[in-house]
């Protein structure tokens, strides 16, 4: 009852195994040549590194002067009526509104989180390794974050302020 044609058909398993995983192939490539032209930007109007520190943030504005300056959290002894406590800093950073941004992002010491989640950045800090992306934004405003990473004891009192201006 069995023909020996049918159970011997090598040809075949291999055509319907090779066939999809061109197809696959095929789909892959332009789909990871999208998701990479997606994240360059070729002209950004600032390029500012932030670098993390167990517990403060060192801010560089590398295009404009090479400014440098850290951003530590507010003691409670220093919060003016209506700053939110845990997430105030002495220097926000300052950015543009309708520019493109882009923001480079190290650690010195351990993994940190650079995260502002009402503008939909979170870039992981790594040391030895400089992360980048690229956002911008449309609303002016003060966007607050913190560390999301959890980088020590204290990684929550790492708050990030963001500044946009027009």
């Amino acid at each position: 009852l069995t023909n020996t044609n049918i159970t011997d058909a090598q040809e075949m398993e291999i055509i319907w195994t090779i066939l999809p995983a061109i197809i696959l192939i095929l789909i892959a490539f332009p789909s990871l040549r999208i998701l990479y032209l997606t994240d360059e930007i070729n002209n950004p109007s600032f390029t500012i590194k932030s670098i993390g520190h167990q517990w403060y943030w060192t801010y560089e504005y590398t295009d404009h002067g090479g400014l440098i300056f850290n951003s530590y959290m507010l003691p409670p002894l220093f919060l003016n009526p209506g700053d939110l406590r845990l997430l105030e800093v002495d220097n926000r950073v300052v950015l543009p509104i309708e520019a493109p941004v882009r923001m480079m992002i190290t650690s010195q010491d351990v993994l940190h989180s650079w995260t502002i989640p009402t503008l939909g950045l979170k870039t992981d800090a790594v040391p030895g390794r400089l992360n980048q992306t690229v956002f911008t934004a449309t609303r002016p405003g003060v966007y607050y974050g913190q560390c999301s990473e959890i980088c020590g004891a204290n990684h929550s009192f790492m708050p990030i302020v963001a500044e946009l201006i027009p």
